[in-house]
């Protein structure tokens, strides 16, 4: 059942063998191909989050082609899969060098993307990782060449210290995958929540079927809220429906990664997701977010649920095109990587309205502020009803 539940999940998602074949055409630009690498997880356990960017991320390269492409050029697409194994990545970014790449998209797991901060250095490439969220990804060494957009687990965890004491939350239970990318994320998220005393965790694989023993461990250690650390897809659905099940009322917090994975809400049992709060950063105030909905739905339809994962694959795009104009052109690697670092002041698509992106010699992550963070909650028809009304961060930029 939980394997029906992933291939269904993966499918809706987009997924597929190397990224798909739905590789951007050139559109109306009529110069030399720009060739731009993406390294995507479509098979791997980042695939549930990973196409959902890589889909929105070939769409933006077809916008800047069919709108005559940057500095008269096409942007061309050449893409390859790691899995979230970080023992492939060595040899699958090098292949996309030798196809012609002049940058990087890094949209895989945490640690795969980790793993590749050497091997840019010894390439001299820039990336982005477009849905990135783990602080060590910008950090020394070999951070040089590797850029990150949304706010990261160090941030996460604040918001989620000030949750806690909103909602007087002193004991957490802890429920989490077994995947490489969540043991790297829960490393430096939990670290950061020394607000709340944890009772008890509890780990599943992540092609568990059944999760019923972790969670009424969980509940014997009687937390006053449970904080589920998961990429997403089945192992996510299968926690909030045993939770909600075996732990009804008890509140739950978790990741980005199921509010924004519609495909996943549909899985949910009637109900199960009914309060559940998720790190979100999608805010319907923005302007630009209005923009990006408006056109995701006229390429994918009118029901198509625009997710954080959308925007950053969206703006990670625009950022590029944005350096290679200032650099003019993307030849020169040194050129390119410090025409990134010179975007300032980058009104982004997700966060509220007045968030901003910008980069630095000594800045590779983005976010300006904590504007670029909210928490939501879902309603009873297992979709987000809007911003959780007991708590939701400050915006200091």
């Amino acid at each position: 059942m939980v394997a029906s539940l992933a291939v269904l999940a993966l499918a809706a998602a987009g997924c597929g063998g190397k990224g798909g074949s739905d590789k951007p055409t050139d559109g109306t630009a009529k110069g030399e191909p720009i060739i731009i690498g993406m390294d995507e997880d479509s098979t791997g356990p980042g695939a549930s989050y990973s196409t959902i960017a890589g889909k929105t991320i070939r769409l933006a390269v077809q916008d800047i082609n069919d709108k005559g492409g940057v500095l008269g050029r096409p942007l061309r697409l050449v893409i390859e899969n790691d899995e979230s194994d970080p023992t492939k990545v060595p040899a699958v970014l090098q292949k996309l060098h030798s196809q012609g790449a002049k940058a990087l998209f890094l949209q895989s797991g945490s640690a795969a993307v980790m793993q590749a901060k050497s091997t840019l250095t010894q390439l001299g490439l820039p990336a982005i990782a477009p849905t990135g969220v783990t602080a060590t990804l910008v950090e020394p060494p070999n951070n040089e060449l590797i850029y990150m957009l949304a706010n990261t687990t160090t941030d996460w965890a604040q918001v989620y210290c000030g949750a806690f004491k909103a909602a007087n939350i002193n004991k957490i239970g802890i429920l989490t995958d077994d995947t490489t990318t969540i043991a790297a994320l829960n490393k430096s998220l939990l670290a950061g929540i020394s607000c709340v005393t944890t009772v008890a965790t509890e780990k599943g694989a992540a092609n568990a079927s059944d999760l019923s023993a972790q969670v009424a461990r969980l509940k014997n250690a009687n937390p006053d809220a449970v904080l589920v650390t998961s990429v997403g897809g089945a192992f996510e659905v299968l926690a909030q429906n045993t939770l909600a099940a075996q732990m009804k009322g008890k509140p739950r917090f978790s990741l980005a990664s199921i509010g924004n994975q519609p495909s996943s809400w549909k899985l949910a049992n009637p109900g199960a997701l009914e309060g559940l709060i998720f790190m979100g950063s999608i805010n319907q105030e923005n302007p630009r977010t209005k923009a990006l909905v408006d056109f995701l739905r006229q390429k994918n339809g009118d029901n198509y649920q625009v997710t954080a994962y959308d925007a950053q694959g969206w703006d990670s795009v625009q950022l590029l095109k944005l350096a290679i104009e200032k650099a003019g052109g993307p030849d020169d690697p040194k050129k390119l990587n410090e025409a990134i670092q010179s975007i300032t002041g980058y009104q982004a698509t997700f966060g509220q309205g007045s968030f901003t992106l910008s980069f630095s010699a000594s800045k590779h992550l983005g976010a300006d502020g904590a504007c670029g963070l909210s928490l939501i909650e879902f309603g009873a028809d297992n979709k987000p009803k809007g911003p959780w009304a007991t708590f939701q961060p400050p915006c200091s930029n």
